[in-house]
């Protein structure tokens, strides 16, 4: 497919949080005088980087569960889920293999409704992400699930969330690099100690903020051989 003929390409300068409808809620490094984080560049393209294999989910079999440490575990299918408050979120999105592409739409559901209707006991401090591939998980801190732009999302820039950027439903967690904004999105788990994912069991940094470089765990920065 040609630049021409990508439905993702971003001609010209990023969008910026200036004259955005007042129902949109804007994450704060949008606002920064300089978007791209350290280490990082601008792409006006998506790349398409992901473990594994693309998961083939049909709608009408996906579900979506809430368990671990909260008041009433829930299950949502596609339909229940689409029938959930919606809100839209403007940022920007960074990789930790140094591409950042600015200014995206998305649109789904708050992280913060979900766990209201969830009901999050007090032992709570983490959320693990589980994916559909294989079940690829993800570590959080319970703070940063539940930040304002925190959402779950099956709509980006007014288009269905396609299977190789995570579709039907991903994590977006966008003050975080994005691997920590779980493709695939199957089971959110909530639990009372820190679990490292798969990519943090490899290396990657517990954290991940793009802005401090939280890459890696080893303290120079470097990426550990995987055994």
């Amino acid at each position: 497919m040609s630049v021409e003929q990508d439905p993702k390409y971003q001609t010209g300068e990023p969008a910026t949080p200036a004259n955005l409808p007042q129902d949109v809620i804007v994450s704060p490094d949008t606002r920064r005088d300089q978007r791209i984080p350290p280490g990082q560049t601008r792409t006006k393209k998506w790349p398409v980087l992901h473990y594994g294999h693309v998961p083939f989910i049909d709608r009408d079999k996906w579900r979506l569960e809430i368990t671990g440490l909260v008041e009433r575990p829930l299950r949502f299918n596609w339909d229940e889920f689409r029938q959930l408050p919606r809100v839209k979120v403007f940022s920007d999105f960074h990789c930790v293999t140094r591409w950042s592409r600015l200014g995206n739409l998305w649109e789904g559901v708050a992280t913060r409704h979900l766990m209201e209707l969830a009901g999050i006991r007090p032992d709570a401090t983490h959320v693990v992400a589980q994916g559909y591939d294989s079940g690829w998980t993800t570590n959080l801190p319970l703070d940063e699930f539940l930040a304002e732009d925190a959402l779950l999302v099956d709509l980006h820039d007014g288009q269905p969330l396609d299977a190789d950027h995570g579709g039907p439903v991903r994590l977006v967690v966008p003050q975080l690099y994005a691997w920590k904004s779980a493709k695939w999105l199957k089971k959110i788990e909530l639990v009372d100690q820190d679990q490292p994912g798969y990519w943090e069991q490899l290396g990657y940094h517990d954290h991940g903020d793009p802005w401090t470089e939280e890459r890696f765990r080893d303290e120079l920065g470097r990426r550990p051989d995987p055994e």
